[in-house]
């Protein structure tokens, strides 16, 4: 058996043994990141920590630091009453807002990680208060931010175009941008309509005070839909994957608040800015300025912040270290490096070249979109489009194939993805999300995940390869 093989089936046997035994899967993957890159791919531990995602480690530590502290003194319950006050109390349009903003971020140059850092914690903070699931809301976040990606001014946009064009490819700049955006903005209606859109919009205008623990008349909350709903839980619980049980069942009728948190009415401090308040408005101010306008990295700018903001308040900041999503930091880096392991030793090149060399271009073409899916579900969707775009060539020059078609398919399939937990979008939605049962919302993001690795490449193939465009 070749040790790429056995690298993938021990990839399989961790997914096994988390799932039915309740094991945090970040520690089995680091366990598994030892032995299989030591006795099979001769690593040292150099090499195997060469996987390590540091970055993304002071991203998920930084932002949940952030905003553990801006929930804490309230500033999420001032941004959540301003939502509202915004969109005149129609809280159906308030996932669409958060979809335009992120996409609107990365169309004009904001890595997508960085957008979603910025947009999803509010987002799923106002979910908590409005009974809205949190699925809906953090899905919407991470589809906006994917459907700006691919503008022509856009991080991945110009990579993406960089590349085709050093591989001397015929490329559609505005094409790639279109088909990204038409992916994510049909997927986000779906979700919408699926995820308890239609109940938003039927419950109507409510005012900031309504607090969302009820709907307008006493109704129930219309946040989720059996199959879809995330309970609500201690903060910080564990994030490796419960055995069994599925995702049914619906969200409590009472959203849970933590003591620390006031939602009182026009009256009540809730709505009031205190000056911790505004400090940490200025605060998220400054991270928007500071990644967006300085490109500074998101995860260290936050830490810096949130550290300035603990000095300046201990009492509001005492416990939101604590609220740093630590089992999720353990999960979603111990996946990533296993993967880097892959990587190191030629797994994904290895597969990507087996596909490459089928002789029939078009079965070739959706096996390398279905590559580009499931691995991006677990590594950089760029890197992989980097990877994968060159191995395309050889059958591209055969005339038979669209290039235009075959990189948008790619794109598409790459970076859709990206609601998995185990990427970079999914893990902050996941670290995000206030007062949830984590283990639930990995579930429910993970099976997600996993419906649009198998439905998306195929339609996208079908779409976009299958009529030759380009």
């Amino acid at each position: 058996m070749s040790p790429e093989l056995i690298s993938i089936l021990v990839l399989v046997v961790v997914f096994v043994i988390a799932t039915t035994r309740s094991v945090n899967m970040g520690a089995l993957a680091f366990a598994a990141a030892f032995g299989v890159g030591t006795l099979v791919a001769d690593l040292d531990a150099d090499g195997i920590f060469a996987g390590f995602p540091g970055d993304l480690f002071v991203v998920l530590v930084g932002v949940t630091y952030l905003f553990a502290i801006a929930r804490a003194n309230g500033t999420t319950d001032w941004l959540v009453h301003a939502a509202v006050r915004l969109v005149r109390g129609r809280v159906a349009l308030i996932p669409w807002v958060m979809f335009a903003l992120t996409g609107a971020l990365t169309a004009i140059g904001a890595v997508s990680p960085a957008a979603v850092a910025i947009v999803a914690p509010i987002a799923l903070s106002f979910a908590t208060r409005y009974s809205i699931s949190p699925l809906l809301m953090g899905t919407m976040v991470v589809h906006g931010a994917q459907a700006g990606g691919f503008s022509p001014i856009s991080i991945y946009g110009s990579i993406v175009n960089g590349i085709v064009e050093r591989e001397n490819l015929p490329g559609s700049e505005v094409g790639l941008f279109l088909a990204s955006l038409v992916a994510n903005l049909l997927i986000a209606a779906v979700l919408f309509a699926l995820l308890g859109g239609r109940k938003l919009w039927a419950r109507g205008a409510v005012t900031p005070e309504d607090g969302g623990v009820l709907g307008k008349g006493g109704t129930e909350p219309t946040g989720s839909v059996p199959g879809t709903g995330a309970g609500t839980g201690r903060p910080g619980a564990g994030t490796g994957t419960g055995a069994g049980g599925g995702t049914g069942g619906t969200a409590p009728a009472a959203v849970a608040v933590r003591p620390d948190q006031e939602t009182g009415g026009t009256e009540g401090t809730g709505v009031l800015l205190t000056p911790a308040r505004i400090a940490t408005l200025v605060a998220l101010v400054a991270l928007v300025v500071a990644v967006l306008g300085f490109d500074l990295d998101a995860g260290l700018t936050a830490v810096t912040l949130a550290v300035v903001l603990s000095t300046a308040w201990p009492d509001d900041s005492r416990r939101a270290v604590g609220e740093i999503a630590w089992s999720t930091v353990l999960l979603i880096c111990g996946v990533l490096t296993y993967v880097g392991v892959l990587e190191e030793m030629g797994t994904i090149t290895w597969a990507g070249e087996g596909v490459g060399g089928i002789g029939v271009p078009l079965l070739a073409a959706v096996l390398l979109c279905y590559i580009g899916a499931i691995v991006s579900a677990f590594a950089s969707s760029v890197g992989i489009m980097g990877a994968l775009i060159p191995l395309a060539v050889p059958f591209l020059a055969q005339g038979e194939i669209g290039a235009v078609g075959m990189i948008a398919a790619l794109a598409v399939s790459a970076t859709v993805v990206d609601v998995s937990p185990f990427s970079t979008n999914g893990a902050l939605v996941l670290a995000a999300a206030p007062d949830v049962d984590r283990d639930r919302f990995f579930r429910q993001l993970m099976i997600y995940g996993g419906i649009v690795v198998a439905a998306v490449p195929a339609l996208a193939w079908l779409v976009l390869v299958v009529p030759g465009f380009g």
